[in-house]
């Protein structure tokens, strides 16, 4: 067993020379065999190990005996122990969890105190084989997720330190016959009997009937997990460029936007990811209720040819579909109608509530201009001018154009999203004309003038 323990660390560079590690010690068999063996390559590997042990007050006087079971062991053993009685019933009902969540999030802060008072290196935990593959079963009845279908990690960061599992190379039966075999009797938890707790009806009914058809499946779960989490790696870093790429963050809002075409140019893999990407950042925790099908609404809203869509995610987060974009937001940071008509000073700048700026400058000459562009003479305008947003039935002209058009059907010729409309900037003369309305249509375009005045805006992002 030795021989398979060390090539699995080596293999995986779990452990360095001259560290300190922290051992996380339950009085099971599994940590207790663990500690026991970190202890036995101690002097050959120079290591400084603590024992780190927990009462989680979840079995009275059961789980205050195996606290000092452990002390007990580490004094025998010369390793020092440092222990703790946490009040995992009290979390628990507080935070409305499970007790396996509540008991594991209480552990692993004080796992995280430890590591940081004392400097750690690393936290070794005693997970095996058996513990694997009954994770990756847990997995594929829970999840239709491919990006989140994997197993204990090998090793992976806390704080400081990189928690490591040397025992996943082993099975069950392998580290309860190597207790016996160093002659040590570890206590055993009366409730990982039972099969109220999902974990252990896979142990107790369905890891049995796997082994019967291959002994030594904890090695092809655990091979599979690791090739698993090496495609994974590759795949979300090509996720990070759809994301870069096709969606847009708001800043100091849960808030996004997703350019369609960019998004559908890349592999469905891709796309599948960049979307559950986007769920954790607009949600600082996941609910319980989001479901594969709610990817798949959104994965269909990306080819949804409707003007305007909508689905509710869960906890009122809207994705709404607007031709070209699809944006997500929660209802309570719905923007508001922000109606308003104010006068264009000029020279001058003003801010706009959707985030861009209008510049309005007096030039001489007309100079080559753009869409967020307008020049127009001082002589064919009448003064001052104004920028406000929509009103019921407004209508413009433009050369070429055979009397006017409705505001409402140009931004729908446009494609502008329906929650844009209301604070579009138009601009008008002193007679309310709608000269420009802004990034769309030009009203009155530059006339042959002898005039050698002009006022130019020009439209840009803040």
């Amino acid at each position: 067993m030795k021989e398979t323990v060390l090539d699995f660390i080596q293999r995986h560079q779990l452990l360095k020379k001259n560290s300190t590690v922290l051992v996380g010690v339950s009085g099971g068999p599994d940590s207790m065999a663990l500690l026991h063996f970190l202890n036995s390559i101690k002097e050959e590997w120079k290591l400084c190990i603590y024992v780190l042990s927990v009462d989680h007050q979840l079995r009275k006087e059961g789980s205050k005996e195996d606290l000092e079971y452990v002390k007990g062991k580490c004094k025998e053993w010369g390793i020092a122990f440092i222990g703790t009685s946490l009040d995992v019933p009290t979390y628990k009902k507080k935070e409305k969890l499970g007790t396996q969540e509540a008991a594991r999030k209480v552990r692993y802060q004080f796992f995280k105190e430890q590591i940081e008072m004392l400097n750690a290196d690393y936290l070794a935990l005693g997970h095996h084989g058996d513990d694997q593959v009954e994770t990756m079963l847990m997995r594929l009845t829970r999840t239709a997720d491919s990006s989140v279908f994997s197993g204990i990690p090998v090793k992976r960061q806390l704080g400081r330190a990189k928690i490591i599992r040397p025992f996943l190379c082993l099975t069950k039966k392998e580290l309860e016959e190597y207790c016996a075999t160093n002659g040590f009797i570890p206590r055993i938890d009366p409730t990982n009997l039972e099969t109220n707790y999902t974990r252990n009806y896979f142990r107790k009914h369905v890891l049995p009937l796997l082994k019967e058809k291959n002994n030594n499946i904890h090695k092809t779960v655990q091979h599979l997990n690791e090739t698993m989490m090496e495609d994974e790696e590759f795949l979300q870093n090509e996720t990070k460029k759809v994301i870069k790429e096709a969606v847009e963050f708001y800043p100091n809002k849960k808030r996004i936007r997703v350019n369609v075409e960019l998004f559908k140019s890349y592999a469905s893999a891709l796309q599948r990811r960049a979307y559950h990407l986007i769920l954790n950042y607009l949600y600082d925790e996941l609910p319980n209720n989001l479901s594969y099908v709610h990817e798949k609404q959104f994965l269909a809203l990306l080819s949804n040819n409707k003007g305007n869509v909508h689905i509710d995610f869960p906890r009122q987060l809207m994705v709404v579909k607007t031709y070209q974009y699809i944006d997500c937001y929660f209802k309570d940071q719905q923007s508001p109608k922000q109606s308003y008509q104010k006068q264009m000073e000029i020279p001058g700048e003003m801010n706009l509530p959707n985030g861009w700026k209008i510049t309005a400058t007096y030039i001489k000459h007309p100079v080559k201009h753009n869409k967020n562009t307008f020049i127009i003479s001082i002589e064919s305008v009448s003064l001052p001018l104004f920028i406000r947003t929509r009103k019921t039935g407004d209508r413009m002209s433009w050369s070429g154009l055979n009397g006017s058009k409705k505001l409402k059907d140009i931004f729908i010729d446009e494609k502008i999203p329906l929650n844009e409309r209301d604070t579009w900037p138009i601009i008008t003369d002193n007679n309310g004309k709608i000269l420009w309305l802004v990034g769309l249509k030009k009203g009155q375009p530059i006339e042959n003038s002898n005039s050698n005045s002009f006022i130019q805006l020009h439209y840009e992002k803040m």
